[in-house]
């Protein structure tokens, strides 16, 4: 097993951040293309604690090392990911746990994410991967796949770190032009 684990401080606020979370694989984010659909199984807010539970499929369009194409074979060009997201307004926490589903019985990736205030104007990122390969006893084999999909997360991450980026300054823009209409809406109404 190979663990990665990446920290971020992105300076906006929880409210910010937690917001344009819905919006990183949008037409904002250049950076989030080998995403090609989000689907929403499930969401529903725990009328005890407020936390807003939403269950996640995403696909992806991903083209794999030849050498595991061949290894593996069949087609590699999609593959899908559960992901789960818990958002606690009280604490101020969005976490999202995700796993692959395509190539489970082989590899296993599973990941979680953290959102929290540092303060009123900076968010922390806290990210975390395992990485298991699951081919029996071929030890190079399980060390060669790992260190690939390891090294695939570290870029990947510098990737969605730059594309968050995006849209969170695009969140910014887009809701302080909403807020200016509708202040000048609000001062024609008077």
């Amino acid at each position: 097993m190979k663990v990665f684990s990446n920290q971020v401080t992105y300076d906006y606020s929880w409210d910010e951040v937690s917001t344009a979370n819905w919006r990183k694989y949008g037409p904002w984010n250049n950076k989030s293309e080998h995403v090609i659909a989000v689907d929403t199984l499930s969401r529903r807010v725990d009328p005890e604690t407020g936390i807003l539970r939403t269950e996640r499929l995403i696909t992806c369009k991903q083209a794999a090392p030849d050498w595991i194409k061949s290894l593996l074979g069949g087609n590699m060009e999609e593959s899908f990911v559960y992901e789960a997201s818990y958002v606690d307004p009280q604490n101020k926490t969005v976490t999202m746990v995700s796993q692959n589903v395509t190539w489970s019985n082989l590899v296993r990736v599973q990941e979680e994410v953290v959102y929290k205030p540092l303060s009123d104007h900076q968010t922390q990122f806290l990210q975390s991967a395992r990485i298991t390969a699951l081919c029996g006893g071929w030890q190079r084999i399980k060390n060669s796949i790992e260190d690939t999909l390891c090294t695939r997360f570290k870029e990947n991450a510098v990737k969605g770190r730059e594309g968050f980026e995006r849209v969170l300054e695009m969140s910014r823009i887009v809701f302080a032009e909403e807020k200016e209409r509708l202040q000048q809406q609000k001062m024609m109404l008077m």
